[in-house]
């Protein structure tokens, strides 16, 4: 390439405006077209495994922003370990017995109270996700993420220090407003930060931050179990402090994503920050910046300068239901039993020391069957997974109902607890991290910290009364329902899989361009994988 085109190339990228009408800009804009085109194939043709060696960088900050529940992972961590606490804690003798009430001879937490703990969280993390997509818009994902941090570290000193569970509630619901902020945000960092070979396997690493919050707040639970005194939950509540400092440091040295950076004008800093992610040459990090501009400005043209209210315009309303959807269905297929899982295996039967070990290896084993997601992100379809893995539920959680409705006996209590364990292991592989992915894929480029921050309200207003719905259906102050709870979620994990097979379109291999032209054309969800669209094609 002559020095001369390469000296054009620069002045283009580095340039705040194309005219596009002027002729003189003429051939500036065919090699930005060219650039464009030959990003994008080289992105097609590059395999997994290829991509992470060279983009290790992309990898390392995909998946520490997966430990954020961090830009969303650390918060992800966080989120999932406090809300496998407080699922905990309701199973822990010294917490019944300070705040309990007495029921057939042993200390029991009022429904409403349980309801109230699983839910305040959830309530702040609902406002968090709505001030998520404008506060990142106008800072970046970097400070915005780094500044929830700050607060959730001054939050966790209120549960602390609770007294009572008026003012532990109080405490969750303060630590919910970066949990919002922070699992808006992840799903749209991981994926605008990584090519295209890995963007299944760096966003369904969002759900493995949810097993490892899970593992720790198991370990800690069952280690403070027959504590006596008021450490058996504080000492576990004081752990969450582990967190948040070190991941301010991490995301200050991470790279802002590129996508932002082009949509706010920063073209020279969109360029080092692909440079930073693993570019394997200069020449190569042009291509992968005039790919972004082709796509943002097309997006721009068509829709013009972004708002909220364009979520619910047009084809992206479509768009942003189906975020809705895979959002709020991962309610409904029985992973609530997985944050319930101690008082779970003690409503099926199970002694009390035995639930809190049963509890531990269930959440190892979802971390198992993260790992494993990685692999079926690059064999299958994200359609595919979703259907398979959502009709494999539907069989176990029906299974369940029926198991338990037979007279009951060790035997039975224990094929409860497995079928348990069965369950959320099958959503840790499936279900939950495959949603992410297409959460993230969804989505329109220039929409996309709003259109996750609304889907993650989705999630909370499905999640908020289906809580109160599991807590009522396994507490003996209740429905007392027991394994029978499978008959109800199996009935909910049908509609899951009926709405899905109508709506759910495949975006496997697709560019963040083809995706933007298969939803302008209107094109099918079950046509989306064999329709074919022109490397040329703008709209």
């Amino acid at each position: 390439m002559s020095t001369n085109i390469i000296k054009l190339k620069e002045e283009l990228h580095s340039g705040d405006h194309v005219d596009v009408h002027h002729s003189e800009v003429l051939p500036k804009q065919d090699l930005l077209m060219t650039d464009a085109i030959d990003g994008e194939n080289r992105e097609h043709e590059m395999g997994l495994w290829e991509t992470v060696k060279s983009h290790p960088w992309a990898c390392l900050w995909a998946f520490t922003i997966a430990l954020l529940l961090i830009t969303a992972n650390a918060s992800q961590v966080m989120e999932s370990f406090d809300l496998f606490l407080n699922g905990n804690f309701v199973a822990l003798p010294a917490f019944r017995r300070t705040y309990g009430v007495k029921v057939d001879g042993s200390y029991t937490i009022p429904t409403r109270w349980q309801s109230a703990l699983s839910q305040s969280g959830k309530c702040g993390a609902f406002i968090g996700v709505f001030l998520a997509g404008p506060i990142t818009d106008r800072l970046g994902y970097r400070w915005t993420t780094i500044l929830a941090l700050i607060l959730i570290n001054a939050a966790i000193f209120v549960s602390f220090f609770a007294d009572s569970l008026a003012v532990l509630v109080v405490g969750q619901a303060l630590e919910g407003v970066p949990w919002g902020i922070f699992i808006a945000n992840a799903p749209a960092y991981a994926s605008e930060i990584v090519p295209l070979a890995l963007r299944g396997a760096c966003t369904a690493t969002l759900q493995m931050s949810w097993s490892i919050g899970s593992i720790l707040a198991a370990a800690a639970t069952l280690g403070y179990n027959k504590q006596a005194d008021q450490w058996a939950w504080r000492v576990p509540l004081a752990l969450q402090w582990i967190f948040p400092t070190p991941l301010v440091i991490l995301i200050f040295l991470a790279p802002e994503s590129p996508w932002w950076l082009i949509r706010r004008g920063r073209k020279r800093e969109a360029l080092h920050s692909i440079e930073r992610l693993g570019s394997e040459s200069a020449e190569h990090a042009q291509q992968s910046l005039a790919m972004m501009e082709r796509t943002i400005e097309n997006s721009a043209e068509i829709d013009g300068i972004p708002a909220i209210f364009d979520l619910f315009k047009g084809t992206d309303l479509r768009r942003t239901i189906i975020t809705c959807l895979m959002y709020a269905s991962q309610n409904f297929a029985g992973n609530l039993i997985a944050s319930q899982a101690t008082f779970f295996f003690e409503q099926a039967g199970i002694s009390s020391d035995r639930s809190f070990q049963l509890n531990l290896i269930n959440s190892c084993l979802q971390f198992v069957a993260n790992a494993l997601s990685w692999f079926l992100t690059a064999w299958f379809g994200r359609r595919t997974i979703y259907l398979w893995g959502t009709a494999t539920n539907i069989t176990l959680l029906f299974i369940l109902g029926i198991c338990a409705s037979i007279p009951q006996n060790n035997s039975t209590n224990y094929t409860q607890a497995c079928l348990g364990i069965l369950i959320s292991f099958v959503f840790a592989g499936t279900l939950g991290p495959i949603s992410y992915t297409i959460i993230s894929e969804t989505s329109s480029v220039r929409l996309r910290p709003l259109s996750t921050g609304v889907g993650r309200a989705a999630y909370y207003i499905a999640e908020i009364p289906m809580i109160f719905l599991a807590s009522q259906m396994l507490n003996p102050t209740g429905w007392d329902l027991a394994g029978k709870c499978g008959y109800i979620w199996g009935g909910t994990a049908c509609v899951c899989w009926i709405m899905a097979y109508f709506f759910l379109p495949e975006l496997k291999h697709r560019s963040y361009r083809e995706s933007d032209i298969l939803f302008n054309r209107r094109v099918s969800a079950r046509k989306f994988k064999s329709t074919v669209i022109d490397i040329r094609d703008n709209e």
